[in-house]
């Protein structure tokens, strides 16, 4: 039987490996290793943090006693320097080495900062994707009241940083090379909306616009214009982590693995934003940075680990997320024919080709989006459905009695 587990990461993937593990082996030993200093905590929250809405009690992905409940022991504010694959270990910063029989890279992404000129001479900046920045950005703010707010990124990041900052600033101008806000999720119609609505909040876009150079205080753009601020949030993206692999298993822009979370190296396993895996909407190998992936991903990794057996291959890019009371969720690829509607600020496309649904765009009502969701995952076939009922209201009478026995937990 298996001995040791060593788990690098401890955000959702991570967890989603002890709990997978903790299915098949109660025994086993299980180390997680955290560069953080925290208890695992839910990253999506953090603006709700800023905005009042989550404290960091309530930010925590587990219970307190999650590690202590399932015998696990947990490293934080450690740095993994090399895996060591043919010795089967791993070697810490100050040169502690641990030994491992499976091992999962589960360590996420890291932010990218493009070399803009000048960035140096900026005093108060910050990055916007952990607890840590988080902190950070709210001490700046508290020191500078009315302070003016400049964020370098129109996606998704940049975008819920100026939802939780927008009532501890006098101002957010939002600057992106994109033509449009959430150039990666929405097409320009949707990103029109969104837009609009954000505009109403007091929020100021420059698009299709870069930073030439930075001047303390100041950024100027490429056209020319002078924009001052107070703060900078840098979220121009981010890049998966996936350096410790370099050299040892197969890598794209994200490290391969399979529909079972297995690397191209024996006993070395990755899940998480860390790894690219296949799409089932369009059957390409994408990075899909989003939670629940990263859970099922790493749940699967951790059954895989403990010789149980799990494959994990019906994952799809999706998004779901909500500004100033605006909802919006996003899922699949946009390929295809297209059935639209939209009026105000209710959004809708559907994209469909060979009989099925490849995916969509949802803003405003998006509550039975799940519906669509299962279509694309499930590769439903489209003349199995009455998809004229679902186009205009999605709901389980558009199936079979038989279909909507199993949706509803049934058998056939």
């Amino acid at each position: 039987m298996i001995k040791k587990i060593v788990i690098i990461g401890n955000s959702a993937a991570g967890i989603g490996a002890v709990e997978g593990i903790r299915q098949i082996d109660k025994q086993c030993e299980i180390t997680v290793i955290t560069n953080e200093p925290h208890h695992t905590y839910s990253r999506p929250l953090i603006s709700y943090l800023l905005l009042g809405k989550a404290t960091e009690e309530s930010m925590k992905y587990r219970s307190n006693s999650f590690y202590t409940d399932n015998n696990v022991t947990l490293l934080t504010g450690t740095t993994v320097t090399k895996i060591e694959a043919e010795k089967k270990q791993v070697l810490l910063l100050y040169g502690k080495s641990i030994p491992y029989d499976k091992l999962l890279v589960a360590a996420g992404s890291s932010p990218f900062t493009p070399p803009f000129e000048g960035l140096d001479t900026v005093k108060d900046r910050t990055t916007f994707m952990s607890l840590d920045d988080a902190r950070f950005l709210d001490r700046m703010l508290k020191k500078k009241p009315r302070a003016k707010a400049l964020i370098i990124g129109a996606g998704l990041i940049g975008l819920k940083c100026a939802e939780g900052i927008q009532k501890k600033v006098s101002k957010i101008t939002v600057v992106d090379l994109a033509p449009r806000i959430l150039s990666s999720i929405l097409d320009e119609e949707g990103a029109k909306v969104v837009q609009d609505h954000l505009e109403n909040k007091g929020i100021d876009f420059k698009l299709a616009s870069s930073v030439k150079v930075f001047e303390k205080n100041s950024a100027i753009l490429e056209s020319g214009e002078k924009i001052d601020f107070d703060v900078l949030v840098l979220a121009v993206g981010v890049r998966p982590n996936t350096s410790l692999l370099k050299d040892i298993a197969d890598i794209d822009r994200g490290i391969i693995v399979n529909g079972k979370s297995e690397t191209s190296v024996n006993d070395i396993y990755a899940a998480g934003d860390c790894t690219q895996y296949t799409d089932v909407s369009s059957g390409q190998k994408k990075i899909m940075a989003l939670l629940p992936n990263a859970y099922m991903q790493g749940e699967c990794a951790g059954i895989n680990m403990a010789y149980g057996d799990k494959s994990f291959e019906k994952a799809i890019p999706m998004n779901a997320i909500g500004f100033f009371g605006l909802h919006i969720i996003t899922a699949g690829n946009y390929s295809g024919d297209v059935y639209s509607k939209s009026e105000g600020n209710e959004y809708k496309k559907l994209f469909y080709s060979d009989n099925k649904l490849n995916g969509y765009i949802i803003i405003g009502n998006v509550e039975k989006a799940g519906i669509y969701t299962s279509l694309i995952r499930e590769r439903t076939p489209l003349d199995s459905i009455d998809f004229a009922l679902v186009c205009e209201k999605p709901g389980l009478m558009a199936f079979t009695k038989e279909e909507r026995i199993i949706k509803l937990g049934g058998t056939k």
